[in-house]
């Protein structure tokens, strides 16, 4: 289930909030600008399913979303615990960075945690299957996929070659709890 820690940025013991309510999480997510939705299908995907099974499934949502924001380019990304590049993938993300392009990231299965900075806080927001988080360009934030990642995920960009990220030095990353996948 989506989950909102919001902490204060100097100290990552003490949240001002935790919630797991769906219009909490999205009110406090639009504080700073950061779109959150869950959605739904209904042809559920069967296993196996593929990029093209998983874009058809959620099709009508993808459209709105190029129709509202301007988007031009869909992929869908999987990793899973046994990839052998996991490790690499999980240090790229860790550290804060902001892209000139937004960041939207639809959870199809699995889960992973974003951290968002603004406003002298850090939002820990984990994202589940169902959910959708749209991180405006420019907007501070980190990616944990955890040591074990499984996630698979339909991603959206303004631009064809999708976006690069832009490492600000803030070393804030080290400073709050890694991502551990829940207990199943």
């Amino acid at each position: 289930m989506s989950h909102l820690t919001i902490y204060e940025d100097s100290k990552a013991d003490n949240p001002t909030l935790d919630s797991r309510d769906y219009a909490v999480i999205a009110d406090a997510l639009s504080t700073i600008g950061v779109q959150f939705e869950r959605w739904e299908t209904h042809d559920p995907l069967q296993t196996g399913a593929t990029d093209e099974d998983v874009m058809e499934a959620y099709a009508s949502d993808i459209e709105r979303l190029k129709s509202e924001n301007g988007y031009q380019s869909v992929d869908v990304v999987r990793l899973w615990a046994e990839h052998p590049e996991r490790d690499e993938f999980r240090q790229k993300f860790l550290s804060e960075h902001v892209h000139s392009d937004d960041e939207v990231r639809f959870f199809v299965e699995g889960a992973g945690m974003f951290y968002l900075h603004a406003d002298g806080k850090v939002f820990m927001m984990l994202c589940e299957a169902g959910d959708l988080i749209n991180v405006p360009s420019g907007a501070k934030h980190w990616f944990d996929m955890g040591p074990e990642p499984s996630f698979t995920c339909i991603r959206l960009f303004t631009r064809p070659d999708g976006w690069h990220a832009d490492f600000t030095g803030d070393n804030i990353a080290e400073r709050f709890p890694k991502f551990e996948r829940p207990a199943a």
